[in-house]
């Protein structure tokens, strides 16, 4: 599967910045199996620091308008020249650790990028050249530090001087692995086409099974025996070919990382197909019936009427029920929960199909109209069920009386004097006359 960078990939790895990969300056996009670089210097021009480590990328393509990158990660690629980064005017850091660069004489693009201070190249086919540190120190006189180590101004002094020659001495180099590299190209292609072939026809002798039995049909054990057996041909699938592809040496090459992928990826695949030959879901005519007078589902399932009854495996669950007939399933799920441990399963002598009967589990809602119902009387069930109709409370307002809310605060009249002030009207309340009732002005009124 060709694999590049996808908006949703991106998004996802933008968490850090609510997933808005406008603004991104950061992002990790390691371990992605990435063959294509791509999409970045569009949606994300802001980027300063990414991390490509561990992908399939062939190429350095399609980050020219990142002009803010800082670091630029594409450790253990399958990157064979140093191109397309002259627009990365701030870039400061180039990782390309464990790589497959032969032309070392490509860092000479990386002249116009002023900034660049740190320049990892350990673990590429170039740093076995005679004279490749001498080079990339003379090339790059940005360069503070090459492979984790510093540069010395007398070391930049010598590289300078014995340039010429290290220059020659580098291209003979160059040429020499260009060549052993377009051999292996050709070899690696040979090689996979035989593979490809080779595997084409043990596909199909292995996989070209017979279908299912048909009803007609009339299995007997050893047929049975013999389908067991071919199952388990079919789970030790390849593995006398999985034993040589991993024990045969291999030139550690882009081609040879790039078919490791690929024969990883077809072995998931294949897995994957065998999962469905071995689960093939057997089509068999049933009948759910819902029994509400037991309060019980039963399921009629027509399996073949001369079928061994013990090539049938049944599994009851509250939601579901599976049954594997000659180990192939049959699933359907249940409209409602019931008992597994109260089901039951048995075959019918005349048809040959398989009744499993599984009561439903009594809700408590259910239990409780239930004792609604038993508790009802006669007459109210007859009067309830003429009718038709949902009885609601009823309350009679002539027995009832209610309070009058826009009354529940009785207003004072009041008079005033004049338009603006006002008075309260003065009430005075009649007052019992009793004979030992003397009137003293000194004493005041009680409150």
């Amino acid at each position: 599967m060709f694999l590049s960078v996808t908006e949703d990939l991106v998004r996802r790895r933008a968490e850090h910045n609510n997933c808005e990969i406008f603004s991104l300056e950061e992002i990790s996009l390691h371990q992605q199996e990435i063959e294509k670089l791509e999409h970045l210097d569009k949606w994300c021009r802001d980027l300063k620091i990414l991390y490509l480590q561990n992908n399939l990328i062939p190429k350095i393509e399609n980050v020219s308008k990142l002009k803010k990158l800082e670091y630029l990660n594409v450790a253990l690629n399958n990157i064979e020249r140093i191109e397309n980064l002259e627009g990365c005017e701030e870039l400061k850091k180039l990782d390309l650790t464990a790589n497959f660069i032969g032309e070392l004489s490509s860092i000479e693009s990386l002249k116009c990028n002023i900034h660049l201070k740190e320049l990892f190249l350990m673990g590429n086919p170039c740093t076995e050249f005679e004279g490749y540190r001498q080079f990339v120190v003379a090339t790059l006189q940005q360069l503070k530090y090459l492979d984790s180590k510093e540069i010395e101004r007398s070391e930049r002094i010598k590289a300078l001087q014995d340039y010429p020659e290290v220059q020659w001495k580098i291209r003979e180099q160059e040429e020499a692995y260009l060549l052993k590299r377009a051999r292996e190209k050709e070899e690696a292609q040979r090689r996979m086409q035989e593979k490809k072939d080779e595997k084409q026809k043990q596909m199909d002798s292995k996989l070209g099974c017979d279908s299912p039995d048909s009803p007609q049909e009339k299995p007997n054990q050893a047929e049975a025996d013999g389908e067991q057996e071919r199952c388990r041909t079919v789970e030790n699938y390849d593995d006398d070919e999985d034993r040589k592809f991993w024990e045969e040496p291999t030139p550690y090459t882009p081609e040879s990382r790039l078919e490791t992928h690929r024969y990883i990826e077809e072995k998931t695949e294949t897995v994957f197909i065998l999962e469905l030959f071995l689960v093939v879901v057997i089509r068999l005519h049933f009948s759910l019936k819902d029994d509400e007078e037991n309060n019980q589902i039963i399921l009629d399932l027509a399996v073949y009427r001369h079928l061994d009854t013990s090539l049938l495996d049944g599994d009851v669950q509250p939601a579901y029920i599976r049954v594997l007939v000659k180990g192939k399933p049959f699933q359907l799920v249940l409209p409602e929960e019931v008992k597994p441990d109260s089901s039951s399963a048995k075959r019918s002598q005349t048809t040959g199909h398989l009744v499993v009967t599984m009561p439903k589990v009594c809700k408590i809602g259910d239990i409780t109209q239930r004792s609604l119902n038993v508790s009802a009387t006669p007459s109210s069930v007859k009067e309830h069920q003429v009718s038709g109709q949902v009885e609601k409370l009823e309350v009679d307002p002539s027995k009832y009386s209610f309070p009058d809310v826009a009354k529940i605060v009785q207003e004072k009249e009041r008079t005033g004097q004049g338009p603006i002030k006002f008075q309260p009207q003065k009430v005075t309340e009649a007052k019992k006359s009793s004979d030992d009732f003397e009137n003293n002005e000194d004493v005041p009124p009680l409150i």
